[in-house]
């Protein structure tokens, strides 16, 4: 009696049967995540890591500012301590586009190397995840991994060599992703690579290296925890998520919303609470700045395997057809939109936009954020909620004032609009289906935030 099919009839699917021949959404989510290690310190552990995989020759990767900074310091001395053999990248850039990605992977191509190590938050991260794919395939053309339709999103098949990662800023979670985002110069637009595959063998989490992230390096990073976690929590559910993958292999890393993800992103928006504005405000809170540090992990396993949507398909165009801004806290020779700062600042839109889908989602969120929403509310009225709620974690943490604010006029809506529609890998996943004059009305309301 227990495993009667009564209330299933008509639903099951019996062995021989094909799943994807008699359904076109999908009817499963895989939950997939680095291995994570997190301790004060920990750091020093690396050169043992390493010398217990026998690596014989190893890439560590990491960009000029860090270079100099106590986290690269304790990676190096751990290395040599140990008697690990290495070769330096430090030419990563902040923000990674298509350019800087072939250098790094000409550098891993010609170094013969066996383990990489990644010393820096996710530009770094996604850098050397891509200069380890590429090396294991020398024949693959840039364009085959990467996303559709930009590229041609072939499946990854070779195994990759193992990859450490040492995040040093509390944000972009790529130290638990198979995700790689970089700006691709032709279209002004970030797109990137996406494949469990890239996954790094180990994310190793030592909250001490927060402590040298200046105050608005820690907002914007924080602010892409924030967005990680409400989009991949409001995403489309994994099983209206179409098509069906033929094959396993086809299955994308980014799922849609499901039980587990829901999980890891609701705690991570509760650390993110109330610890966000304390990690930003006092560079030496080292509880607030771990926690944060934590949270980027947690939300990272949450998208890692939901995903995100609108918030971050609509920031890639913001962050690559940037014009003159220089965002303040980062040592840069070109102008930046941080990536955390080009998400968040369409987030009370999008989310005003989004709620009708999954109303009581959007208040949850609301209620996390310090907004009371509970009895008197209105489920129509949690969009609105929502939004004002972001407004004012945004004022209080001194975000620039909208789009017009880092360089945008309206008469970039429709070359940002061109650049939201090649990111279908995320904006398909939005709950609420979008035209481009709901892309353009979303875009003219960030304008200005306050």
């Amino acid at each position: 009696p227990a495993h009667s099919n009564t209330f299933h009839k008509g639903r099951l699917t019996w062995a021989g049967e094909a799943p994807c021949t008699v359904r076109k959404t999908d009817y499963a989510f895989e939950m997939a995540s680095s291995n994570i290690r997190y301790g004060e310190g920990v750091t020093r552990e690396i050169g043992m890591d390493l010398q217990n995989i026998s690596a014989q020759n190893v890439c560590v990767m990491t960009d000029r500012n860090l270079s100099f900074l106590p986290p690269m310091k304790a990676v190096l001395e751990s290395l040599a301590k140990n008697g690990v053999k290495y070769k330096v990248y430090d030419n990563v850039r902040v923000e990674p586009t298509d350019s800087s990605f072939k250098d790094a992977i000409s550098f891993a191509k010609s170094g013969s190397f066996d383990v990489f190590v990644a010393v820096g938050g996710g530009s770094v991260i996604d850098t050397c995840k891509a200069a380890n794919l590429y090396a294991c395939h020398p024949e693959a053309d840039f364009l085959d991994f990467v996303n559709a339709p930009i590229g041609k999103g072939k499946p990854v098949i070779k195994a990759l060599k193992p990859l450490i990662a040492v995040p040093t800023t509390a944000g972009t979670g790529s130290e638990t992703t198979g995700v790689a985002i970089f700006d691709y110069e032709p279209l002004k637009a970030k797109t990137g690579i996406a494949s469990r595959a890239l996954r790094p063998t180990l994310g190793m989490v030592d909250p001490l290296h927060t402590l040298s992230m200046p105050e608005r390096v820690a907002a914007n990073s924080g602010f892409d925890v924030l967005c990680h976690a409400l989009e991949s929590y409001t995403a489309l559910p994994y099983n209206q998520r179409s098509p069906c993958p033929p094959n396993p292999i086809n299955r994308p890393a980014y799922q849609g919303s499901n039980p587990i993800s829901d999980v890891w992103s609701l705690h991570a928006l509760r650390v993110v609470s109330k610890y966000m504005k304390r990690a930003v405000r006092d560079p030496e809170d080292l509880e607030a700045r771990s926690s944060m540090h934590l949270a980027s992990v947690f939300a990272g396993i949450g998208f890692g395997n939901a995903g995100v949507h609108l918030c971050h398909g609509m920031s890639y165009p913001i962050a690559g057809n940037v014009k003159t801004h220089k965002a303040g806290g980062y040592s840069v020779d070109h102008p930046l939109v941080p990536h955390g700062l080009s998400v968040v600042l369409t987030s009370p839109a999008v989310f005003n936009f989004t709620a009708p889908m999954c109303p009581e989602r959007h208040l949850e969120a609301a209620e996390i954020l310090g907004t009371w929403a509970s009895g008197f509310v209105k489920v129509k009225d949690a969009g609105p909620l929502l939004a004002d709620t972001l407004r004012q974690f945004l004022f209080d943490l001194h975000v620039e004032d909208g789009l017009t604010a880092v360089g945008y006029k309206k008469d970039d809506i429709p070359s940002l609009v061109k650049g939201t529609i090649p990111q279908e890998r995320v904006t398909k996943l939005s709950p609420r289906e979008h035209t481009e004059e709901d892309l353009s009305r979303l875009f003219e309301a960030s304008m200005k935030l306050y």
